[in-house]
């Protein structure tokens, strides 16, 4: 999963951090089971090798992945005051720098390192370790955590572990190769516990999420001859439910788990006359494509994208573009 890598790039990387004074892990906004998980499982291995580290987001750990270890240590904020000494950032699982939502200041002279894999990388970093063909970002993380030879504990496994599951909409898509599961066995024999992570993530939601899902699947449509399904949610849906932004997690794959579907279309609001869309595919339709031609990205299977206007005129723009797709 790491060809695409050279391995004199894998010793530049470890170089940089085993010189640096200190290390900043950062993922992008609103942050997912593969940025969150990768960042805690390379802060396990970092810290246990006597590493000076520290981690921050733009945005908080999402209620559903607070279970991982040493999420309680990542801070949120426009500001970084862990920063401090820190003279190397590691940007984990952003395609570009501005996706990790922090000013300029931040980066201003320091190092960075770029571990990611989506196949819109625009290779930010001063070292880059970028492998579209990778699963994940946490499996890249891994394969640096290897490749420095520090050891995988349990908890870096079960990080590592909730990036697969997630990233792969659980083994699900065609990124599941024999190496994704050997990988997945290698990490639960390091103490990775599979059913505790798919509990965690898929059978733990709150009573607040279950309704605002019964309000968004109000919402499904299907058009293009049942290849697309559209869903969304709005402002008063989660004042009517008592749900947040977090609790739409997961809610397009109901969209994507309808016979017949290729793509899956699904917003939700991103502030005022602004929509966060996201897209899912199933086999044929590139939905990175798509997302892209809207200033968007993310992979074949899975991206996004934000538009601004009211939901009626996102979702008719919307509608000519997947057209598109099935013209």
């Amino acid at each position: 999963m790491t060809a695409a890598i050279p391995a004199a790039v894998w010793q530049q990387a470890a170089a940089a951090i085993r010189r640096s004074r200190g290390v900043l892990l950062i993922t992008h906004r609103n942050p997912d089971g593969d940025g969150i998980g990768a960042q805690l499982a390379l802060y396990d291995a970092l810290a246990a090798a006597g590493i000076p580290v520290s981690m921050h987001n733009r945005d908080g750990i999402p209620r559903l992945y607070r279970f991982l270890s040493h999420s309680e240590r990542v801070g949120a904020g426009a500001d970084c005051p862990v920063a401090g000494d820190a003279d190397l950032i590691i940007s984990l699982d952003a395609a570009t720098r501005s996706r990790l939502g922090m000013d300029d200041a931040l980066f201003a002279g320091r190092r960075l390192i770029n571990i990611d894999h989506h196949a819109s990388n625009t290779h930010f970093g001063d070292i880059n370790l970028v492998d579209a063909a990778a699963c994940s970002t946490g499996a890249l993380a891994h394969a640096l955590i290897r490749h420095m030879g520090l050891p995988v504990s349990p908890a870096a496994a079960m990080a590592v572990y909730v990036t697969l599951l997630t990233d792969t909409a659980s083994f699900r898509l065609s990124t599941v190769t024999p190496a994704v599961h050997r990988l997945a066995a290698e990490l639960i024999e390091a103490g990775a516990e599979a059913d505790v992570a798919a509990r965690c993530i898929y059978a733990s939601h709150r009573p607040e999420r279950v309704d605002l899902l019964r309000r968004c699947l109000a919402t499904l449509v299907l058009r293009n001859e049942g290849r697309s399904a559209w869903l969304y949610v709005d402002q008063g849906m989660y004042a009517a439910s008592g749900s947040d932004v977090e609790d739409t997690e997961g809610l397009i794959d109901y969209g994507r788990s309808i016979a017949g579907v290729e793509v899956a279309v699904f917003a939700r609001p991103d502030g005022p006359d602004t929509w966060k869309v996201s897209f899912r595919g199933k086999t044929t339709v590139d939905v990175g494509a798509l997302a892209a031609s809207l200033g968007g990205g993310g992979h074949r299977y899975a991206s996004g994208c934000t538009l601004q206007g009211s939901l009626d005129a996102v979702m008719r723009r919307l509608q000519v573009e997947v057209d598109r797709l099935f013209s």
